[in-house]
């Protein structure tokens, strides 16, 4: 005959709760699958997500302002060869100079304007042309329609520089209007690019905040209470151990008992 100990199930159930303990400590997570707690589960699947998509819109706006640097830094450069343009025409109207001085100027003028011309055509971000004229929008949110966009020149400043021709007096007093128009537009368009970037960098701040919130509420589901982990454990070591040697008690008595009969 044989006698079933009564803490049997109890022993069990103390040995499952030490290894999810165990498993609890091990990972610093309190929910490791949907056994541990299927509801929370989900919650924890879909704040991961949340988080997810935070992260790659602040890495799309940083792309923002990665484009609109590149592109002011291009306008930059034209805008200092105008600069140098209208210095040549100013030069080009004094009086004083010859015709072949005018000419020698204007040799500077042309390779100034090849330069602008050239910058509007070939300058690139990752292959896409910076000066096409066409709205760019960066995704900036991890919703639907959360973009912000900017729309960068699209080079027509180049033909209207291309005209001007310093070898003639007159065609120096114009040279000078000219540089004067084109310096104005330029320095809108960078007037326009710094305001995108700064739009951008409270974006980004703005999505760090929202990420980190939703980081905290997720941990605060997810990860593991050491304190009182450990605590639970110690517990249910010490009914552990109790139930062991309940369980040999109870066998000893057990064979006790076989013995008499």
């Amino acid at each position: 005959m044989k006698i079933q100990s009564p803490n049997t199930g109890f022993l069990n159930q103390t040995q499952q709760t030490g290894n999810k303990l165990t498993e609890q400590l091990a990972s610093g997570k309190k929910v490791n699958s949907a056994a541990d707690d299927a509801a929370a589960l989900q919650i924890i699947d879909r704040l991961t997500s949340q988080q997810d998509g935070y992260s790659q819109a602040i890495n799309n706006a940083y792309d923002g302002i990665s484009y609109s640097q590149v592109t002011e830094s291009n306008l930059s450069g034209v805008n200092d060869a105008v600069s140098r343009i209208r210095e040549l025409s100013i030069q080009a109207g004094n009086g004083a100079l010859t015709d072949s001085d005018r000419a020698a100027l204007q040799e500077e003028v042309s390779q100034l304007q090849t330069q602008i011309s050239e910058t509007f055509e070939n300058a690139t971000f990752g292959g896409k042309p910076l000066f096409d004229g066409e709205q760019v929008s960066f995704q900036v949110g991890p919703d639907a329609n959360t973009t912000q966009s900017v729309t960068p020149s699209d080079g027509s400043i180049a033909s209207v520089i291309a005209g001007i021709d310093i070898s003639t007096q007159a065609g120096a007093q114009a040279a000078i209007d000219i540089s004067d128009q084109a310096a104005e537009e330029i320095n809108t368009q960078r007037a326009e690019l710094g305001a995108f970037q700064n739009t951008l960098a409270s974006t980004i701040k703005g999505l760090g905040n929202q990420r980190e919130n939703i980081a905290a509420s997720q941990s605060r589901i997810e990860d593991t209470d050491y304190a009182k982990a450990v605590s639970d454990q110690v517990a249910n070591d010490i009914l552990s151990q109790a139930s062991i040697a309940l369980r040999g008690q109870a066998n000893r008595s057990a064979e006790s008992i076989l013995g008499l009969l």
